[in-house]
């Protein structure tokens, strides 16, 4: 292998390349391009000596990390890779399941070869795709991902680059598709060396975790492309075959071109090179519908989106939580109008926003599978001040019912890892910031912020603690335990249900009939001959059935009883039956 290094370095006035402890003398290029004048062959650890530094920081192109994110880059062949999956055809989301994990806390290793040894087991779930949470290099052995500073690099520590081929090649040998978790809207807060390269960064813009990434300044051109050149590096070198895009509303660009129309076309022209329907999914709580909406009627033709209103309101609805922005969503109206329409906030009054949110989706146009929904996932449980799952505070018959009301939906379902069997374990915030005064200021940072809504300090963990970190990895051993293993069958019930049952994935909002009892705290879902009853009451409830002719139950949580024309539900019981 022989690599020729060119980097973009609008900012400096002289480059020097450090390839296998030899200096070289760059050429200034057109645009802000640096070129270096020899080739150097074989595998290369190498940096950039910007002006007059002497000691020389990574490539923002980065493939490997190998000594951390202020060490030395060195050179990846994607190319040699032997995949064997060229049998495989990505999907699309076609309505199957999503399971989000986090390769450092799904398995006691924590890296992505383990990750791989638990292929079977999700295969005999039965989801659709994994969805990885952030491995872009970041500073230290672990956190969530959010903090990546390379985003072309795979985290060393979690295997690097080779094994994440491995584990998408290893996915797709058992019939499991791979979405990426990209985060293009911040940097972390160490090893960023690339503001010192080019304006990469909007100075005077922040999102909240740091400075917006500049897409529509000065040399934005060349930020865009950066981007757009690792979205493409997913779906090419590590044949992934979605993105899901963290946080788009702090995607900061006023071009007439938005950066998530330009990345919706290159998805779809490498779909058409690549094969398969490959896609990206928005983490967005914008309730815009622009974003779904195909480029030919003016949206941005992103495939999908999160649905933050549809957790909320079967969280809330579950666990009697009425707390910020949980406020306006405690009816099982809330539950109604999403499952019927997609939105809740869809132009109406946001009681914790204080004002109007949000417009309607276009359920003539917009198909339900386009949101992603979850009665959990890591935002939702690990920006909790103890990072808990349901597990914490609901039954296992309550679980249950969250299960049927989540994969029996005709949106696209995620599951977040271990709630399958009810993992007993939090999924809390940790970090591992080397840097002592970095450290301190994201723990006090975390308490202060929990002090503001009346937390004790001491229920709050420390994200700096090793022990926190632990405390998150899944205990695989409960799987033994009868109580784990009875809501994991029924997991695999439901999933296979969806593939057998059509009616259970049915696109089309308009085919959605929602109907339900305040008072009494039933709802049901009907679509054709199949109805989904969910009783949310802690005491047995009868509900119509509206089916003609004979009638099955095809699952229940625990035993009900049918009636002409009703079915009465146990306490927290839920049923799918269907007719003739």
């Amino acid at each position: 292998m022989s690599t020729n290094f060119d980097v973009w370095a609008p900012n400096a006035g002289n480059m020097r390349l450090v390839a296998n402890g030899q200096q070289q003398q760059m050429t200034q290029g057109t645009g802000g391009w640096w070129h270096a004048s020899e080739a150097v062959p074989g595998d290369v650890d190498y940096g950039y000596l910007l002006d007059d530094a002497t000691d020389p920081v990574p490539d923002p192109r980065s493939r490997r990390q190998p000594g951390g994110v202020h060490g030395l880059s060195r050179t990846f062949d994607a190319a040699a890779f032997p995949w064997t999956d060229s049998a495989w055809i990505s999907p699309g989301l076609t309505g199957g399941a999503i399971y989000e994990l986090h390769i450092g806390t799904f398995t006691p290793e924590g890296t992505l070869d383990s990750a791989a040894q638990k292929l079977t087991y999700l295969a005999d779930l039965g989801i659709q795709y994994i969805e990885l949470m952030p491995v872009n290099a970041f500073n230290g052995t672990h956190n969530w991902g959010y903090d990546g500073v390379l985003w072309y690099a795979v985290q060393e520590s979690y295997g690097g680059p080779a094994a994440y081929q491995r584990f998408v090649d290893a996915a797709h040998s058992h019939g499991i598709g791979v979405i990426q978790d990209v985060v293009y809207n911040h940097l972390g807060p160490s090893g960023n060396y690339l503001n010192l390269f080019g304006p990469y960064l909007h100075s005077g813009r922040g999102t909240g975790w740091g400075d917006a990434v500049n897409l529509d300044g000065p040399d934005s051109d060349e930020v865009r492309a950066y981007i757009l050149g690792n979205l493409e590096m997913w779906f090419r070198d590590y044949h992934v075959d979605g993105l899901r895009l963290d946080a788009v509303h702090a995607l900061q660009d006023e071009r007439a071109l938005h950066i998530l129309e330009e990345m919706a076309a290159l998805t779809d022209d490498l779909s058409a090179d690549l094969g398969g329907a490959l896609f990206l999914i928005a983490e967005s709580d914008l309730n815009n519908p622009r974003l779904i909406t195909p480029r030919d009627l003016n949206g941005y033709g992103l495939a999908a989106q999160w649905s933050d209103d549809f957790h909320h309101a079967a969280h809330s609805n579950l666990t009697g939580e009425t707390d910020g922005y949980y406020a306006d969503f405690d009816s099982l109206a809330a539950v109604a109008k999403v499952l019927q329409g997609g939105y809740f906030h869809d132009g109406g009054f946001s009681s914790f926003r204080g004002r109007s949110h949000g417009r309607p989706l276009d359920t003539a146009l917009h198909s339900a599978r386009q949101l992603v929904v979850a009665t959990q996932n890591h935002d939702q449980v690990g920006n909790r001040a103890a990072g808990d799952r349901n597990t914490a505070t609901l039954g296992n018959q309550q679980l249950a019912l969250a299960a049927v009301l989540n994969l029996a939906s005709s949106c696209t379902p995620m599951i977040f890892m271990g709630e399958e069997f009810g993992a007993s374990t939090p999924w809390q915030f940790f970090t591992s910031h080397p840097e002592e005064d970095l450290g301190r200021a994201t723990a006090e940072g975390r308490l202060q912020e929990f002090a503001r809504m009346g937390w004790d300090p001491a229920a709050v963990p420390d994200p700096q603690d090793t022990a926190t970190f632990q405390n998150s990895k899944l205990d695989w051993s409960e799987l033994t335990d009868d109580h784990h293993g009875e809501l994991l069958r029924l997991y695999r019930d439901l999933l296979a249900l969806r593939k057998s049952m059509p009616e259970l994935t049915e696109p089309d909002f308009r085919k959605i009939d929602v109907d339900f009892d305040e008072v009494s705290r039933w709802l049901s879902i009907q679509r054709g001959k199949v109805v989904v009853a969910l009783n949310f009451a802690d005491s047995p409830r009868e509900l119509p059935l509206p089916l003609q002719g004979p009638v099955k139950v095809a699952l229940e949580t625990a035993p009900s009883v049918m009636y002409d024309g009703a079915i009465q539900l146990p306490g927290f019981g839920a049923a799918i039956v269907s007719g003739s």
